[in-house]
């Protein structure tokens, strides 16, 4: 079966107040229920010891980048081996404001894969088109590529360490939200893309991610080829995100 995931990207928001209330509250929240699915925390790096001393064995954490190299004079740079060792279990890569506001290309993005991988985390590679290419009908060309050129490189047995999260850049922190329909289509393009590279397409998880709220996630969930979602401004409120949580299928 497929791992059932929902990933919180705190983006360049927190504090340890907001580790504190947040993350014991969700925490708690989490307890009370099991429908299989794994939350994990994604917050600015500085806040990472603080949300794994929170997070207890209901919730995982993840950063929200990490170098293309593994160590060296690269200031400012966290490397997979880093998160990994101070506790990270994922790590986002190839985020679509990663690749518009820092230039980050198709190439730098299967780079951290590689990284990603080979420290033994968990890679969420982002995917994603803007409106002006889905308007000219290029929606599933663009994805299509992103997700060659970021795989091109995954082992046979790394497989488990891949999540892919489709994220329509015109869906991102504007309200808009693909329909379930339009969601669904693009994540089975994306489950047929990874079979045609000869990857177990039907044991790599695909999350939705773009303005996911508690109001729409379940219609999402519902979809067969959507195992998740990756969650932006509703994953810095412990409610909306423990409800998101609970939309997932399969909720006792």
């Amino acid at each position: 079966m497929r791992r059932k995931i929902v990933a919180g990207n705190w983006k360049m928001n927190g504090s340890k107040g907001l580790v504190s209330n947040l993350v014991g509250q969700v925490r708690s929240e989490l307890a009370s229920f099991d429908n299989g699915v794994e939350a994990v925390i994604i917050p600015p790096a500085l806040f990472v010891d603080d949300v794994v001393e929170q997070a207890g064995k209901k919730l995982a954490v993840g950063v929200q980048n990490v170098a293309c190299w593994s160590s060296g004079a690269y200031t400012g740079e966290i490397s997979a081996a880093m998160a990994k060792d101070c506790g990270c279990g994922f790590t986002l890569v190839g985020h679509s404001e990663r690749r518009q506001l820092f230039g980050e290309t198709d190439e730098q993005v299967a780079t951290k894969v590689e990284q990603a991988l080979a420290s033994g985390l968990v890679a969420v590679i982002c995917v994603g088109e803007t409106l002006e290419e889905r308007d000219a009908g290029k929606a599933e060309d663009v994805v299509s590529r992103q997700v060659r050129k970021a795989v091109a490189d995954v082992g046979n047995g790394l497989w488990q360490q891949v999540v892919i999260a489709y994220e329509p850049v015109w869906a991102i922190g504007t309200g808009k939200t693909a329909t379930a329909d339009d969601a669904q289509a693009m994540h089975a393009a994306i489950r047929a893309v990874l079979m045609s590279l000869g990857a177990p397409a039907d044991e790599v998880s695909l999350l939705y991610g773009g303005s996911v709220k508690a109001d729409n996630a379940a219609a999402l969930f519902a979809q067969p080829d959507i195992d998740g979602g990756l969650i932006g401004g509703a994953s810095l409120d412990a409610s909306d995100f423990v409800s998101i949580c609970r939309a997932v299928p399969g909720k006792s």
